[in-house]
C-alpha cells in the first residue's frame, strides 16, 4: 500500500490537476516519509560524467575518441540518464591515472557533480588491475558508480564489483602481455643496433633502416651544450642561455634543466648505444671525446654537493616565468567552473 501511495504522490508531484482524484480515492494526507520517497526516487536519477581515451598512435581497438563518445552519449540516452560531463584523453596512455581529464574529472567526482561515470570498455578506463580497485573504492564513498557500455559492470552490488574486478585483472592480464611482446621486438631491433622508436636523441638521425646517423648541424648545438656546461658549471645556466638565445630541444620545447642533463647524461655521445639491454660500442655515433664527457660528469659529482647559486638576471626572469605561470592557473580555474568539461 505504502508502494501504490509513493506512486500516487509522484503523480501529484507531476501533474496537479490529478490531485483531486487521487484525494477522493484516498482520504489520507500524504506523510513526511511519503516525500522522503519521493525524494530518494529523485536522488536514484543517474547524473553521468563520459570518460573516453586513446593511446598514444592508436585507436581502442578500431574506436575513435569520437567513437567512443558517441556510443556511450547514445547508452545514456537509451537508459534515460543525464549527461552532465564528457572527459576524454587524447593520445594518453591508460598505464596509470597520471592524466589531465582524468584527474579533473576525479576532482568533480569528490565534488559528487555526478554519480555515475561511463566508458565504453573499461581498459579505456584504466588499465593496472590495483589503479582500477583503488578507484572503485574512493568512488564508492561518493556514491559513484562504474558503468561500461560493451561490458557487463555495475559497482553499485557486491556481484557488479566481483564481475568488475574479474574485467579488470583480464585487461591487466592484456598489458602485461603487450608489454612482453614489446620488449621482445625492441630487443630484436637493438640486436641490429636500431633505434627504438621515432624521436632520435639530440644529433642524430634516423635511416631508412632504423639506425642513427649524425646530424651534421644539430651535432654542433651538442657539442656547445657540453662547452657551455663545462663554462658555466650549472645546467640551469645552461638552460637560461640556450633559452635566451632562442635555441630549442631536439621536441622543439624550451631548455630546461632536466632536458640539459640529458644531452650530459647520455653515453651515446662517446659512441656507446644501450638498448633494451644490448650494449655496443659504435664509433660512428662518437660525438664527445672520454674526456670532455668525463670532465663534465665529474662536475656534475661535484655540483651536487654544493649549494645552488642563480644569477640576478636567471632569478627575475624565474619570478616572472613564476607568476605568469600562476595567472594561467587562475585562468584554467576560472574556465574549469564556468563552461563543460570537454
Amino acid at each position: 500500500m505504502k508502494i501504490q501511495l509513493s506512486i500516487l504522490l509522484v503523480l501529484i508531484h507531476e501533474n496537479a490537476n490529478l490531485i483531486t482524484g487521487i484525494q477522493t480515492m484516498n482520504n489520507n494526507k500524504p506523510s513526511s516519509s511519503d516525500f522522503k520517497d519521493i525524494k530518494d526516487e529523485e536522488k536514484a536519477l543517474k547524473i553521468v560524467a563520459i570518460y573516453a581515451r586513446v593511446s598514444p598512435g592508436r585507436k581502442a581497438n578500431g574506436y575513435s575518441l569520437e567513437e567512443q563518445v558517441r556510443l556511450s552519449k547514445e547508452h545514456c540516452d537509451r537508459m534515460g540518464w543525464r549527461i552532465q560531463y564528457v572527459f576524454t584523453d587524447n593520445k594518453v596512455s591508460g598505464a596509470n591515472i597520471d592524466r589531465e581529464k582524468f584527474q579533473l574529472m576525479m576532482r568533480k567526482a569528490r565534488q559528487q557533480a555526478f554519480n555515475t561515470i561511463v566508458f565504453w570498455k573499461i581498459d579505456r578506463f584504466a588499465r593496472s588491475l590495483a589503479d582500477l580497485v583503488n578507484i572503485e573504492r574512493e568512488l564508492r564513498t561518493y556514491d559513484i558508480s562504474l558503468h561500461s557500455v560493451t561490458e557487463p559492470i555495475d559497482t553499485v552490488s557486491s556481484i557488479g564489483r566481483f564481475s568488475f574486478r574479474n574485467i579488470a585483472s583480464a585487461a591487466e592480464l592484456e598489458r602485461d602481455m603487450i608489454r612482453e611482446r614489446t620488449k621482445m621486438g625492441l630487443h630484436a631491433l637493438a640486436q641490429k643496433h636500431r633505434w627504438p622508436n621515432k624521436t632520435p636523441p639530440l644529433g642524430y638521425s634516423i635511416k631508412r633502416d632504423g639506425t642513427l646517423i649524425i646530424n651534421q648541424h644539430e651535432k654542433e648545438l651538442v657539442r656547445e651544450i657540453f662547452r657551455m656546461y663545462l663554462r658555466l658549471r650549472s645546467m640551469p645556466q645552461v638552460a637560461f642561455e640556450l633559452n635566451k638565445r632562442g635555441l630549442q630541444t631536439h621536441r622543439k620545447m624550451r631548455w630546461t634543466n632536466m632536458s640539459v642533463k640529458q644531452v650530459l647524461d647520455n653515453e651515446i655521445y662517446i659512441g656507446k648505444y644501450n638498448v633494451a639491454g644490448v650494449e655496443a660500442h659504435i664509433k660512428e655515433l662518437r660525438i664527445i671525446s672520454d674526456k670532455q664527457f668525463n670532465k663534465a660528469k665529474d662536475l656534475r659529482n661535484r655540483n651536487e654537493e654544493k649549494p645552488k647559486t642563480i644569477t640576478e638576471e636567471r632569478r627575475l626572469k624565474t619570478i616572472e616565468n613564476v607568476f605568469n605561470e600562476y595567472l594561467g592557473f587562475l585562468e584554467d580555474m576560472e574556465h574549469e567552473e564556468n563552461a563543460d568539461i570537454m
